[in-house]
């Protein structure tokens, strides 16, 4: 069965005007399907970052079209953007951005309580759910700065879910992690794509970890070189 496409970019193009004009994104065309783990890879500079703060929905100064589940993006105002942001894309960053003086469990319900279509109870089951998942629900009441580098990473990504959207947007996930916490995050990444069809879209420079991905998107001055790319 063919699988159906969750995210499509189509004919995107980005301008920096300063210090002068610049194509930072030039005709960028590509689709994702539902459950797929992709990683963007490329040179600093080559646009992937760029690229996925459009994907985001956070950028919206471009030319082309972003459709997510069939739903044209481009175009819409920013209350709608935000609507759609907070109910379909979690994000996952190389820096965690958690409010160290609440709980774990506080943080990961934050996204859910903002959007408001549950009550308070039933957010917290479902963040408790997914920190068990995650594999540390036994520190789901300690402060967040309490927790190691790895810990709080897995804490980003249980909040990334909690609205069960339909991609995670990650940039550099495992940056700022060491290896054996760089494979717990590649392993529940593939447990989230292969068990609950979620798709991952991640920017990253470590190609062991795009390697793991089940595709690798490069870049090179503003433009997709490889659709699915190899690294050996």
């Amino acid at each position: 069965m063919e699988k159906k496409i969750i995210l499509k970019a189509n004919r995107i193009v980005k301008y920096f005007l300063e210090p002068i004009k610049f194509k930072a994104l030039d005709d960028v065309s590509f689709e994702v399907a539902q459950g797929e783990f992709v990683t963007l890879i490329g040179k600093s500079g080559c646009g992937k970052s760029t690229l996925l703060y459009i994907l985001s929905t956070m950028d919206t100064d471009y030319e082309g079209e972003l459709f997510i589940d069939g739903i044209k993006i481009t175009g819409q105002k920013q209350d709608n953007l935000a609507a759609i942001r907070n109910e379909n894309i979690g994000f996952v960053f190389q820096f965690h951005y958690m409010l160290p003086e609440f709980s774990c469990l506080k943080n990961v319900m934050i996204p859910a309580l903002k959007l408001g279509k549950y009550s308070y109870d039933e957010i917290e089951y479902q963040a408790y759910q997914k920190l068990e998942l995650l594999g540390i629900k036994d520190q789901a009441l300690k402060q967040a700065s309490k927790l190691s580098g790895g810990q709080q990473q897995r804490v980003a990504i249980a909040r990334a879910l909690i609205n069960e959207p339909k991609i995670i947007m990650c940039d550099e996930p495992s940056g700022n992690l060491d290896s054996k916490n760089t494979s717990i995050v590649l392993d529940t990444f593939h447990q989230l794509s292969k068990e609950f069809g979620q798709t991952i879209i991640a920017v990253t420079h470590d190609n062991d970890f795009a390697k793991s991905s089940n595709r690798i998107i490069e870049m090179a001055d503003g433009k997709i070189l490889v659709h699915d790319l190899k690294i050996n």
